[in-house]
Order: C-alpha cells, then structure tokens, then sequence
C-alpha cells in the first residue's frame, strides 16, 4: 500500500510540472526491495501517459516480476547504452539519449544504483539532477537503507554495511514524496511466493536481510524519515526558507577520530531534526601544522571535511593554540549553540589527575550544549 504522507492527490504532481520550468522530482521510497516501489512508479506513469503527459522510462528494473514487467507494456522506453568493461558488457541508463529526447516525464528505477566505470556520472542520482537541471521531470525511487545519514543504525539494526549510498540532500530535494508501505509479515509472505526474488534466493533471503526484526526496524526508519522530511518541509514553509538561523551545530573533526564518518552523519542528523545550518571543523593547533603531521592523517582529515562537504555542513579548519581555546573562539564567532566532539580515546588512568578536554570545553563554553558522540 502507498501512503502519500502528505496527503496530496496524484495528480497535484501533474499540476507542479505545469507550473515551473525547472524539472521536479518525485520519490518512491521503500524500506527493503519488493514492497512495491517500482510497481507504483510504473502505475503512475501509466496514469500520466493516459492524460496525455509525455513520458518516457529512462531505466526500470524489473527483477522477473511479470507483474511489474507488465506495467511497461504502451510505455516508451530509451535504449540502454552498453558498456565494455573487464570483457563483460553492461547496460546503463543513456544520459544523453534521455536529454536529447527531453520528454516531460522521465522514469528512472533505484537512485541509489552506481553506473558502470566510464559513464559520465558515477551515481545515478548524479544522473537525474542532470535531468532536472535540464528541466526534465523524473519519478524515481530509493530504499530507506541507502540514505547516507542512516548508515550508521542500519548497520547496527541489520548487521549490513550498505555500499551504494545517497547523499540525504538528494532526498531533501524531492519536491513529493511517497512512502510504499506493506508490513513486514505481507512482505515476507511475498518474498516465500517467489514474488520478490527467484526460488533459489528466498530461503537466504528469508534468513538473513529479511528477518522479521530487520525489516520491522527498517519500517520504523522508513516511517521515521518519511515524517521528518515532510515536517521539516512545512516548518520551512512557515519560517521562510532559510529556516531557524539563531541555532548553529558545530562538529569537531579530530584527526586521530577512528571514525569521523558516524560523527558527520549524526551531525548531519542532529541539525536536520532542528532545521539549522551545521559546521564541520577540524581544529587545527600547532601540533597538527602540516609540517609536522604525515600524508596519512592530512588524507584523513580532508576525506572527513570533503564527507561534511557531501551530507550538506561547511567543511572548515580553524587553526588556535589549543584545542579548547580555538573551539571556544570558533563558537563565539560563528554563533553555535551545539557542539558535537568524540568521546576520549585516552585510557581512565591517564584522566585520573588532570581535567579532561570536555571538562574544559564546557567551562570555557557556558550556555552552549555540548553533545559527546561515541566514534569507535
């Protein structure tokens, strides 16, 4: 079942393509493969072609499911271009066929996919804002565990590192967005039918990613996210666009952090659930002059700031004398009211006879939260 959560009508879609010239962009979004996402793209394309929208499928993928193989049958469908690659011959989504037949709709199946070595983008996300700088519209759709700022707790609720991963902006830009719902009994009921994947694949499935307690939690994300975005849309509306300015989030980038990734991303989380711009910096005192640290840890530290620059924060180095005093100096002039910092790495005993770094920071930052994230 498809719960449009916003409780708009399918074709107030329709109205928006009329109304703007830049192309918009609609979202099925999912929480595991098979409730239905390409399904009610495709239906929906059908819809729009019956009212005389011109609508061309981009790429769908249809798994063997004649069900949804069925839906293609009357639409218009862009060759794939191939690809030679390690002497194995891929097909992808052409591009440039998709820009130069420019039709008003294009559907283009699972954002998250990564295009073969030599397309011209490296994601397929990267692909559909072509399109939509084109001023092409484009329905797509996403499962909820490839969102970038998520992939911390899926891994933790599921046990799976995701690989193809959207950034959340991607998301953030659709201008609807669907949420296709089923529960997570009904899913693994299709999945036992051989309606999700073939025969041969459903008892692993069953066993390993589609286990009650995934697909249960993934829901509750699914859900949660959904319901987010949308309420961080109306707030928007309400406030104006630039949103809630008089609170700023700053995380603390350390070079040594073994995880700086999980820091961003809850960063990223934190300011999105408030609506307020975040800071990602990297405090940068004399001991850590380039001079003085490797190749190594200068790699570190720009791939964090360059992952900051991605989940949507400004990426900054702040150089001071110390570590306390320069993130003091930062939060006073840039307005923050939320630090987020990595929990000590230092052993109990070597804590014992001087105050730690937190200790200092909120003495020297009074009034500001400070928020300790655990990286390990």
């Amino acid at each position: 079942m498809a719960n449009d959560d916003s409780r708009l009508p399918p074709e107030h879609f329709l109205t928006l393509i009329r109304e703007q010239q830049k192309g918009r962009l609609k979202v099925y979004l999912g929480f595991a493969p098979g409730v239905g996402k390409t399904y009610e793209m495709l239906q929906e394309g059908q819809r729009l072609k019956r009212q005389g929208v011109d609508v061309v499928v981009g790429v769908v993928e249809t798994h063997g499911r004649p069900e949804t193989a069925a839906l293609l049958e009357g639409l218009e469908q862009v060759p794939r271009r191939r690809i030679t690659y390690k002497d194995h011959t891929l097909e992808e989504m052409d591009l440039d066929a998709l820009l130069a037949r420019r039709p008003t709709v294009a559907l283009v199946d699972e954002l998250a996919h990564t295009n073969a070595p030599g397309s011209r983008n490296p994601k397929r996300y990267q692909d559909v804002e072509e399109l939509l700088r084109a001023g092409i519209n484009v329905i797509s759709t996403l499962n909820i565990q490839h969102l970038e700022s998520l992939y911390d707790l899926v891994e933790q609720a599921t046990g799976v590192r995701v690989k193809e991963r959207v950034p959340d902006y991607v998301l953030a830009m659709a201008d609807q967005l669907v949420n296709v719902d089923v529960s997570a009994e009904d899913l693994r009921e299709r999945l036992e039918a051989g309606k999700v994947y073939p025969k041969e694949r459903v008892q692993a499935s069953l066993d390993n990613f589609f286990t009650m307690a995934n697909l249960m939690r993934l829901r509750e994300l699914t859900l949660g996210e959904a319901a987010h975005l949308l309420d961080r849309r109306r707030r928007e509306q309400s406030e104006g666009s630039e949103g809630n300015h008089s609170e700023r989030v700053m995380a603390c980038v350390g070079s040594r952090s073994p995880n700086p990734a999980a820091m961003l991303r809850k960063a990223m989380r934190v300011a999105n659930r408030l609506n307020v711009p975040w800071y990602a910096v990297y405090i940068q005192t004399p001991g850590e002059a380039p001079e003085k640290v490797g190749a190594i840890v200068e790699r570190h530290v720009a791939n964090a700031l360059a992952l900051a620059h991605q989940l949507g924060g400004v990426p900054m180095k702040f150089k001071g004398p110390d570590v306390v005093s320069t993130i003091s100096a930062f939060v006073k002039e840039y307005g923050i009211t939320l630090i987020l910092i990595g929990r000590s790495l230092q052993p109990w005993y070597k804590r014992l006879f001087r105050e730690s770094i937190l200790e200092q920071l909120l003495r020297a930052v009074p009034g500001v939260d400070v928020l300790v994230v655990d990286t390990r």
